[in-house]
């Protein structure tokens, strides 16, 4: 599996990943970076906060972004040079999120890609906007 080269994208290409976020996701995604927040991990606190339940770790969806980028556009060869984000909503356990990038620019000179990045619920609700810098596999 390759990716693709600066060559072979255009201002426009589109790709997506879509992932329901499980309650083992958010568990596993707290062993692995260390973050055991109350309000991602206990139900009991979560009750007591502005969202009324646990929710899932932010990192963990715009972690679907990562997906999209490394495997699909630009995908393998590509290295990740920049992320900005705003997360928007809050995801729960059940959520369907689907990941998107869209390439908005293009420097052959640079060998960069920029792209808009999006975090969206099964309903349409915006949950991360954020845009991204990638330096394409090399020919």
């Amino acid at each position: 599996m390759s990716g693709k080269t600066i060559h072979d994208m255009k201002i426009g290409d589109e790709a997506e990943f879509t992932k329901t976020v499980s309650e083992t996701d958010v568990y596993l995604f707290a062993g692995i970076t260390g973050d055991f927040n109350p309000a991602h991990m206990d139900e009991e606190y979560s009750k007591k906060t502005y969202f009324k339940k646990r929710i899932a770790h932010g990192m963990l969806s715009a972690g679907f972004i990562s997906s999209v980028l490394g495997t699909k556009l630009p995908g393998p060869g590509a290295v990740y040079m920049k992320q900005e984000l705003s997360f928007l909503a809050p995801v729960y356990m059940g959520d369907t999120i689907t990941a998107r990038a869209k390439v908005t620019d293009i420097n052959t000179e640079k060998n960069r890609v920029s792209m808009k990045t999006t975090c969206t619920k099964q309903d349409g609700t915006l949950v991360i906007d954020g845009s991204a810098v990638l330096s394409p596999r090399k020919v």
